[in-house]
């Protein structure tokens, strides 16, 4: 009798595993994640419109502006990845952040409606008033808000919906993979419906309504996220991150004049401590970063007090080869990390520099409907989507069968590929402007700023294009890198680095803006017609370069982290008992 109730039980535990997680949640998560996204590109995507037409912004300040709040926006996932990785939980963070994004939209959108919120409107030929410092107190706190809201958000999703698969699993771990596509995908068609539907609406009925409705989109992705709650896979933070790598540092610190083990298999190791943190895996030794080793070096003294497993140590003197690895880890992700941040720089263009190029160009489809500047980059959004359905379909199946490789090719090669294609992006772009000012210049329009040039707008195509299939490859590759090579217990803050990489790269773009801006006549304020452009943009190319060159080191450099998978039953002991 004994016998056959264990066995109900153990029943009873795999359905309720079963229940849990899968691909049934992706809906929710998908959904969730496809209304964010509508909020955040279709207010971001137009923004730079928004401050220099109602709130009659300078250029180069709005840009600035602009950057400025996507590198705040990129840095706050940091905090959201420290708080769901230490006591909240990845669905509770998702949950409260939303919150506070949306308590910023709102603002956001009131201050679109109330006129006394905006400067007056331009009158004839006099100079435009620009916004008051109130006005653009409440612009800020609402951007604040949202870039608060998009740091629990932004790391957290992604490493959310990668956890309900699970690793363990051989045929779940290759839909792991497949999620990251799937990820982008629906992310792309709701970026596609931000810059045509949402864009259009701001520039033809009003930012009323074009702020509205992205407000009404986040709501229902709360919504949307919450009721799929019963059927996701939850797991109990595993206690602050950083605190167990800064244990690390301290251990080695005050080890360091001690003699090196001879034998790697000397240092100290706990399955039982480290098992909240190292549920589908144990990290194994490197010969890396060897000084770090000394944190895990048993003395006299620890060895006696340590004999036992269920002892726990003073991890601020003595920690586990697992938690060195975890730090070493994160350490050899860095020189990659750092190549994405000159990308991002190049990427900032296309809501900045871009959009204003096409403002000047003949945007029209038929003699009474024009493209709004800001959708143009639905050809990125298009090139991009096409790139990731071709890749999941063809490329995939194809290089496997060429690598043996479950991925098709790994995760480098395609930041490779992405970061290659960055190139010619800017190259072109560069060679577009040449032509635009020339066919300015031909019909004397050089200074006549608010002109419309007689050159389709679509010789801006190819840029987009090509940075839309830049992405494909780059920024998908990336996110699989950072959840892959990450320790498990810091996906969250390893998702975060994917979005610091933004903020970084943003910072950047502000930066560069700014001197070429204050020491050269390459980006006048007042008319893009007389300035060098062009030269910008190959500023940005010789970057690109450069950064391409470095990357491809780095990746020849780089050690894939030596991980030992637990079985299947084990880790689903484990998964239990972390479980929510």
């Amino acid at each position: 009798m004994a016998k056959m109730e264990e066995v109900r039980k153990e029943e009873g535990n795999e359905t309720h595993k079963r229940k849990k997680g899968g691909l049934r949640t992706m809906p929710f998560i998908f959904a969730n994640k496809v209304c964010e996204k509508l909020a955040v590109f279709g207010f971001g995507t137009n923004m730079i419109s928004y401050l220099t037409r109602e709130l009659h912004m300078p250029l180069t300040k709005a840009a600035n502006t602009l950057t400025n709040f996507s590198g705040t926006a990129s840095l706050t996932p940091l905090i959201g990845a420290f708080i769901a990785d230490s006591f909240a939980g990845r669905f509770w963070t998702i949950t409260v952040a939303s919150i506070i994004y949306q308590i910023g939209m709102i603002s956001l959108t009131m201050s679109a409606v109330l006129p006394k919120f905006r400067p007056p409107p331009c009158t004839g030929n006099l100079p435009c008033q620009e916004a008051a410092p109130w006005q653009l107190y409440i612009l800020y706190a609402s951007l604040l808000l949202t870039a608060l809201g998009s740091g629990g958000i932004r790391p957290c999703v992604v490493a959310f919906g990668a956890d309900q698969f699970d690793e363990t699993d051989p045929i779940q771990k290759t839909r792991t993979s497949n999620f990251f596509n799937w990820y982008y995908f629906c992310m792309g068609l709701s970026i596609l419906v931000a810059v045509t539907v949402i864009v259009y609406i701001q520039e033809n009925i009003g930012w009323g309504w074009g702020l509205g409705i992205p407000t009404i989109a986040m709501f229902l992705s709360i919504i949307t996220f919450v009721v799929g709650y019963p059927l996701y896979r939850t797991f109990d933070p595993c206690g602050s991150p950083f605190t167990r790598l800064v244990q690390v540092v301290v251990a080695a610190f005050r080890k360091r004049n001690l003699p090196m083990v001879s034998d790697p298999n000397l240092l100290y190791e706990n399955d039982k401590l480290d098992a909240s943190i190292s549920a589908t895996g144990k990290l194994l030794h490197t010969n890396q970063l060897t000084f770090l080793d000394k944190a895990a070096i048993v003395t006299n003294e620890e060895a006696i007090k340590c004999l036992s497993p269920e002892t726990t140590p003073n991890l601020w003197r003595l920690n586990t080869v697992h938690r060195v690895e975890e730090l070493k880890s994160v350490i050899r992700m860095g020189p990659i990390w750092a190549a994405g941040i000159l990308a991002i720089t190049a990427g900032a263009q296309q809501g900045t520099f871009f959009l204003q190029q096409a403002r000047t160009m003949n945007r029209h489809l038929t003699p009474s409907f024009e493209i709004p500047p800001g959708s143009m980059s639905v050809f990125t959004m298009l090139s991009m989507l096409i790139t990731i359905s071709l890749y999941d379909r063809i490329l995939i199946p194809t290089a496997r069968r060429l690598t043996g490789l479950n991925r098709g090719i790994t995760f480098l090669q395609r930041m490779g590929v992405g970061y290659a294609i960055l190139v010619p992006a800017m190259l072109v772009a560069s060679f577009v402007e040449i032509k635009r000012k020339q066919v300015a210049a031909d019909h004397g329009l050089l200074d006549n700023p608010h002109a419309i040039i007689p050159i389709s707008v679509f010789w801006l195509v190819p840029q987009y294009c090509l940075f839309g299939i830049g992405e494909a490859f780059m920024s998908i590759g990336h996110l699989e890198f950072f959840y892959d090579q990450s320790p498990e217990s810091m996906r969250s803050t390893a998702a975060a680095l994917f979005w610091t990489s933004i903020s970084a790269g943003s910072y950047v773009s502000t930066f560069l803006v700014s001197i070429v801006h204050k020491t050269t006549e390459w980006l006048p304020n007042n008319n893009l017609n007389r300035g060098r452009l062009e030269y910008f943009y190959w500023l940005i190319t010789v970057l690109q370069v450069v950064n391409l060159v470095y990357y491809v080191m780095c990746a020849k450099l780089y050690t894939l982290k030596p991980l030992q998978v637990r079985p299947k039953e084990e880790a689903g002991e484990v998964e239990l008992g972390n479980r929510v």
